[in-house]
């Protein structure tokens, strides 16, 4: 960040008073720009005993394959970004069923919420953001192919939650070790 939304003068990156971290403050007149973690929600979405997965048309990891979610916009809750993502991607709609996984991601500035899904039919598609969308059996499931390591620890969460008929929200960390120059 170099210059304030608010007033368009330029900024400094250090702690404020009465703080423990390095922020951006606006050298004129003084508003401190707080930035926080990107939330992104997404769908564990089944028909049967199949889960909704898409192949990605966008970086990064164009190509591999994903559950449908997204980015959380301003003024819709993790339920509705969820929802809106499912669609988005995959063209499927659904009905939330309850939270499933939390994962935080610091490095990247991320939190990933995964909210357990049924699909209200058989219908899907490939949205603009997807090369193309299937719904796989457990044995089929790509996992050389997946996208994200939050996807690979959700679906394996998912899977054995299953397996055991009962159902949880579990809340981990993915934190990547800090590379060596």
């Amino acid at each position: 960040m170099n210059f304030c939304s608010h007033c368009g003068s330029k900024v400094e990156h250090k702690t404020p008073e009465d703080d423990n971290r390095l922020r951006y403050i606006c050298i004129s007149c003084e508003t401190i720009h707080y930035q926080n973690p990107n939330i992104v929600a997404g769908t564990v979405s089944v028909y049967g005993d199949k889960i909704l997965l898409c192949k990605r048309a966008i970086e990064p990891r164009k190509g591999f394959w994903t559950l449908p979610a997204g980015f959380m916009e301003n003024q819709e809750s993790t339920n509705e970004a969820a929802l809106r993502e499912t669609w988005e991607e995959a063209e499927a709609t659904v009905e939330i069923d309850a939270l499933f996984s939390v994962i935080n991601v610091p490095q990247i500035d991320q939190v990933h919420m995964f909210f357990r899904a049924t699909m209200v039919d058989e219908k899907f598609g490939a949205g603009p953001e997807s090369l193309e969308t299937d719904l796989f059996s457990e044995e089929n499931i790509p996992w050389d192919e997946l996208a994200f390591p939050t996807v690979k620890r959700t679906l394996k969460l998912y899977l054995e939650d299953r397996k055991k008929q009962q159902f949880g929200v579990h809340v981990s960390d993915i934190i990547r070790p800090p590379r060596e120059d």
